[in-house]
């Protein structure tokens, strides 16, 4: 019997070239490293006060607190770094500060190990309902206009931070910001440096710019046997749990999604989930996704095309393994910034990611009622059972959603104005 052979179809000219491949060494760029760059010191400007009270309300010494930074230091660059390049996302993660603002007032009833305990068990249930999709099943039910108003109601505080921090440094804050809309108009990729760089001459010439570099050396972690006791249990772990799903996951998996992204909730909660358990005994309390960051890594200043944003994501996680590897110098470099300085930068950095999710959470009239119960439930910065206002917004928008009926989408889809990062293409 004769062989029967198909030819291919011609194909069209006037089609769509595929997108390219990835490649690293072409999507790298400089607005990008930069934006791991001002994600870092935002990070460790500001949460890393709270981790050191957090050490001091459990009586831990210096060894033990270096230990903790390192945990949580070198959880977040690996997953960052891996995620990142695994997935082409700008994926960030970071310790959860409302956790560890948690554990400010909780850490000091319990015993250490039994601390150490307490965060094993949390990351296993974590990794067990993110594997499972019972979390991501319920993250993606959310309507996109609540969504997005949670992710804005998130911003907001970074933003009016850039005006509230004017009484106490006027010059850094109107310097840098004149060069951010300066640089916006003329060079608008490169706003934000331009910001960084102002603020930072504005600094040293007015407040200081304390350049601690510490003590050097490598961080030694220190490894605690942990002891299971009912009172941490209920105490810490299940807390711990709900705030790392409430207030940290699903804002962080929010964050993406109103970029436009698609990022696989069981990969991402789930890997987080793991590497907590594996440095829950160095006395991390646990990584997650992040929100505040991921909005500088994955909006439009990180890069002008969302599928060149994930080089963000891998710089941050180097910069993240430096920091756990040399905490000594980077820590101390990091938390002697000016205030006002990491304000108006982070604030300037978030300006265009917040007027996107605000837009796109007003955009259906049907959904705005949700979204303006959201948005100011989230910027209340209430707190009721230890779960943060970011939960508290997206379940009392969805509330809302369900009380008045309105049928807004639904689903992974957010309405962010945000082209599909996979569905980029180049023009004909």
């Amino acid at each position: 019997m004769a062989e029967h052979r198909t030819l291919d179809a011609p194909a069209d000219p006037l089609a769509d070239p595929p997108p390219p491949a990835y490649s690293l060494r072409r999507d790298v760029s400089f607005s990008a490293l930069l934006a791991g760059l001002i994600a870092v010191v935002v990070c460790y400007s500001g949460p890393l006060v709270v981790v050191l009270a957090a050490a001091r309300a459990g009586h831990l010494d210096q060894a033990h607190t270096a230990s903790w930074i390192w945990a949580i230091s070198i959880g977040s660059g690996v997953t960052s770094l891996l995620l990142s390049w695994r997935t082409r996302l700008p994926v960030i993660t970071a310790w959860s500060t409302p956790g560890t603002a948690l554990l400010v007032s909780s850490l000091g009833a319990y015993s250490y190990p039994e601390a150490i305990g307490a965060y094993l068990v949390s990351g296993v249930a974590v990794t067990v309902l993110a594997v499972t999709g019972l979390f991501g099943r319920l993250v993606r039910a959310i309507p996109a206009a609540v969504v997005n108003a949670m992710l804005a109601g998130i911003l907001f505080s970074f933003g009016t931070e850039i005006f509230t921090s004017l009484h106490t440094a006027p010059v850094v804050v109107l310097a840098a910001l004149a060069a951010y809309l300066t640089a916006k108009r003329l060079l608008p990729r490169y706003a934000v440096p331009a910001a960084l760089l102002v603020g930072a001459v504005a600094a040293a010439c007015t407040v200081g710019l304390p350049l601690d570099l510490g003590h050097g050396g490598l961080t030694r972690p220190v490894l605690t046997v942990p002891a299971f006791g009912g009172a941490a249990l209920v105490g810490l772990a299940l807390p711990l749990t709900l705030v790392a799903l409430a207030s940290q996951n699903a804002p962080g998996l929010g964050v993406l999604r109103g970029f436009g992204y698609q990022p696989d909730d069981r990969l991402l909660v789930g890997a987080t989930g793991v590497v907590s358990i594996l440095l829950a005994p160095f006395g991390g309390p646990g990584v997650n996704i992040a929100a505040i960051t991921a909005a500088i890594c994955a909006g439009p200043e990180s890069h002008p095309q969302p599928r060149r944003r994930y080089p963000a994501g891998m710089s941050i996680g180097v910069l993240y393994l430096l920091v756990g590897c040399f905490g000594g110098v980077l820590v101390s470099l990091f938390s002697a910034l000016p205030a006002a300085l990491v304000a108006v930068v982070g604030g300037v950095a978030l300006i265009g990611a917040f007027q996107g999710s605000l837009a796109a959470a007003l955009a259906e009239e049907r959904g705005r009622e949700a979204a303006a119960v959201t948005f100011l439930a989230t910027t209340s910065g209430m707190t009721l059972f230890g779960v943060g206002a970011a939960f508290w917004g997206l379940l009392l928008g969805v509330g809302t959603q369900l009380v008045l009926g309105a049928g807004t989408a639904r689903g992974g889809r957010s309405g962010a104005a945000q082209p599909e990062p996979r569905a980029v293409r180049k023009p004909g």
